[in-house]
């Protein structure tokens, strides 16, 4: 299929791919020589705006590339399945977390207003971020794929931002989303030729109306899981997935506040925040957060940096390879299990854990960076185990399972059955829970505890 690329007028071929370094060094992922470029086809870009990965200063862009590829970062290009829609989704998403943190530092440093969060049917806060990194997702996607092409199951909807009474709202969010568009080209994306309106944004909301289901490809996006974190100015994500016939087939993870480097996560976030303030950027900053990502039956999973401020994307962004921990010891491995109580029953996987050996203080986090632990190695089991009534929604684990189970993890129902996202919103037949760990060993003495276990247990 040709692109249209901004840097050439012609048409040819994009290439992308893995490599190795010469001395054995994880493989780092690989663009054409020019720049990064998405498929566009003519026929196929709307008529208001042109969809293409924006002209890079070529000095930066020579420079950056040469210091990546003087890394290892680069090595003979070949064509990979699904390299098109990575490619694009992980922009999507270093887009929407760069639009998170300006919203999450305005929360922070403001009072909250009632402007600023929302309660939803579940008394469950929305912020203006959900809205509109689901509008900048949303945009993005049907600019670089074709709206007529793109179908997306998403979390919020546009009743509250359409009430008579949301006026001021709606503002905010359409605000927000024209002042991250403003910044696209930073991210190789052309912006848009005018400011989106009222209407526009709502409609881009909108389109996010998939049901799911067993045939065809829809994306699913959770445009901010852990939105009590969010406004705590604690953890939180970004999750993108593609979902083909009813398997994930890719998923983009972004994670604002997880810094790149283990040892800054005994660190408090207000501490973290000073230091970030008072060091130079680096591709791994203190105020760096991560974008983990990638694709089924590679093997691989990738974890590349924050976009910096001021700076353009190059792909591959410093990404590196990550992985699952060794640990199969039970004393020795940490184990994650959510924050919030409402939904899950911390004693049934405390007293579980206790009973397998599991003797490290757990790891409580909000949102899907329990995934993004797993995948690259600050933690070897996560577990939740829902409250009757409660039903698991397949935006909340799309992306994070298939970038464990590519890491190298193991991911399934507490009944060891891998997770179903054929069947629309909701994990239907989930077998009571659902256990994520490093490896194959620690898997098995988790469903094995838990038939032991669960007899006794109120839920």
């Amino acid at each position: 299929m040709p692109i249209y690329c901004s840097s050439f007028p012609t048409k040819f071929s994009r290439i992308s791919g893995l490599g190795r370094r010469n001395d054995g060094v994880a493989q780092r992922h690989v663009e054409g020589s020019k720049g990064s470029c998405f498929f566009a086809p003519y026929s196929k870009i709307p008529s208001r705006y042109t969809c293409f990965v924006s002209k890079f200063d070529q000095t930066y862009s020579s420079s950056v590339m040469e210091e990546q590829r003087n890394l290892g970062y680069f090595s003979e290009p070949e064509p990979e399945e699904y390299s098109k829609e990575l490619d694009v989704a992980v922009r999507a998403v270093q887009m929407a977390c760069s639009l998170c943190q300006k919203v999450q530092e305005n929360l922070i440093s403001k009072a909250r207003s009632n402007q600023q969060v929302q309660s939803k049917d579940d008394n469950s806060p929305v912020t203006v971020a959900d809205w509109s990194v689901q509008a900048i997702v949303s945009w993005v996607l049907a600019e670089c794929h074709g709206s007529e092409n793109i179908s997306i199951l998403a979390e919020e909807d546009v009743q509250t931002l359409s009430k008579a009474n949301a006026s001021g709202l709606l503002e905010v969010v359409v605000k927000t989303v024209n002042e991250c568009l403003a910044e696209a080209s930073q991210f190789g994306v052309k912006e848009p030729k005018s400011t989106l309106g009222n209407s526009e944004v709502l409609e881009i909301i909108s389109r996010c109306n998939s049901i799911g289901g067993p045939t065809g490809r829809f994306w699913v996006l959770d445009p901010v899981d852990g939105t009590l974190g969010f406004v705590r100015g604690d953890q939180y994500a970004v999750a993108l997935a593609l979902i083909e016939d009813g398997e994930v087939v890719l998923g983009v993870l972004g994670c604002p506040n997880y810094p790149m480097r283990k040892e800054w996560l005994s660190y408090q976030h207000r501490y973290h925040r000073i230091i970030s303030k008072l060091t130079p950027p680096t591709s791994e900053s203190w105020n760096k957060g991560c974008v983990l990502y990638a694709k089924r039956g590679s093997g691989k999973a990738w974890m590349q940096p924050l976009l910096s401020t001021n700076k353009k994307f190059v792909w591959p962004n410093y990404a590196r390879q990550v992985s699952v921990s060794s640990i199969d010891n039970p004393a020795l491995a940490t184990f994650c299990e959510p924050v919030e109580k409402a939904n899950s029953s911390h004693s049934f996987t405390a007293g579980l854990a206790h009973s397998i050996g599991l003797w490290k203080q757990p790891l409580r986090v909000y949102s899907m960076v329990k995934y993004a632990a797993i995948a690259r190695g600050d933690a070897e089991v996560f577990m939740k185990f829902a409250r009757a009534g409660y039903k698991e929604k397949i935006w909340d684990h799309a992306a994070g399972v298939i970038i464990i189970q590519e890491a190298g993890g193991v991911v399934t129902d507490a009944g060891g059955r891998p997770l179903d996202f054929s069947k629309g919103v909701y994990l239907e037949g989930l077998d009571r829970g659902i256990v994520a760990c490093a490896g194959a060993k620690l898997h098995e003495k988790i469903i094995e505890a838990v038939d032991a276990s669960w007899g006794s247990s109120s839920l």
